[in-house]
């Protein structure tokens, strides 16, 4: 694992202030020798993923969680920390479509110190998926672009943040795109405590 900062006056004007935050491992490109694989498994934007493929992402995932939550919990010296979860980008997915939610549940739930916060942020409207390079064939890839606010504007978050030091999770940080950053300002605005950003990867050349 390793730390980084979230840079406001790098995300215009979708963050206010610097944000700590923390990565798994890097992200380079699906099939790329080293990468995260079990990031792409678990969005399984088709269904065309087999139950072992999917529960051995979900072991992956799980490994991960239970090695690095651990720290974050270690160095921030918050108790309680509440686990949020960055919401995928539309609201009609399956139960084998949001398996890292679930993923991130279970392991927060077996965590002294973490408190599971993993349902506080949910999609109610439709956003552009951002992580495809190209438009897939047969996928309505309907909603915004993102914009400073589009959390908001598309979720509903609960007023149980107020006053919570908030561990903000997501799959993949990419720069530049600023999902993550609309939603860390979102919680901000809410009137969270404070916010701390973690990604399984972190995308590298973005």
């Amino acid at each position: 694992m390793d730390g980084f900062t979230i840079k406001a006056d790098e995300a215009k004007n979708f963050l206010s202030k610097d944000i700590q935050a923390f990565y798994h491992t890097d992200y380079i490109r699906y099939l790329n020798p080293g990468n995260p694989d079990y990031i792409n498994t678990l969005k399984n934007t088709y269904g065309n993923f087999s139950t072992d493929k999917l529960n051995g992402a979900v072991q992956e995932l799980e490994n991960v969680l239970r090695a690095d939550l651990p720290q974050i919990f270690q160095l921030l010296q918050f108790n309680p920390l509440t686990v949020c979860v960055v919401p995928r980008a539309k609201t009609n997915y399956s139960a084998n479509q949001l398996l890292f939610k679930s993923a991130i549940r279970a392991v927060v739930n077996q965590i002294n110190g973490l408190f599971d916060g993993t349902e506080y942020i949910s999609r109610h409207t439709n956003t552009k998926t951002t992580h495809f390079r190209e438009p897939p064939p047969n996928y309505n890839n309907d909603g915004q672009e993102p914009y400073p606010g589009i959390t908001t504007d598309t979720c509903n978050i609960s007023n149980n943040v107020r006053g919570r030091n908030i561990l903000l999770i997501d799959d993949l940080y990419t720069r530049t795109v600023n999902i993550d950053e609309d939603a860390i300002q979102a919680l901000l605005n809410k009137g969270v405590h404070s916010v701390t950003f973690y990604a399984i990867g972190r995308t590298v050349n973005r």
